[in-house]
């Protein structure tokens, strides 16, 4: 009994996680990622997304959180983790 509410905790934290992704989207990325501002590639737009996707993870995380372009550091989220910023870049491929 005790396994099935671990399972049960781990799905809604997942889904949780997923709309945390979602609103840290549109606190913080939206605003230039939507529209393409200032040169940064559009959400979704595979593209756009291709030609740094082929400087790996590593170097967008990276870029996210040094800044690059018009891009300041950290982007507009201040506090988030290198796993929120890898979370967020892989929202916004898609």
């Amino acid at each position: 009994m005790k396994w099935m509410l671990a399972v049960a905790a781990l799905a809604v934290c997942g889904l949780a996680t997923a709309a945390t992704i979602e609103e840290r989207y549109n606190q913080s990325c939206v605003f230039c990622h939507a529209s393409g501002a200032a040169g940064a590639p559009k959400t979704g737009d595979e593209a756009a997304w291709a030609p740094r996707l082929e400087k790996g993870m590593d170097t967008l995380v990276k870029n996210t959180r040094e800044g690059i372009g018009a891009m300041p550091p950290r982007g507009m989220c201040g506090d988030c983790s290198d796993d929120e910023y890898r979370a967020l870049i892989e929202y916004m491929i898609k």
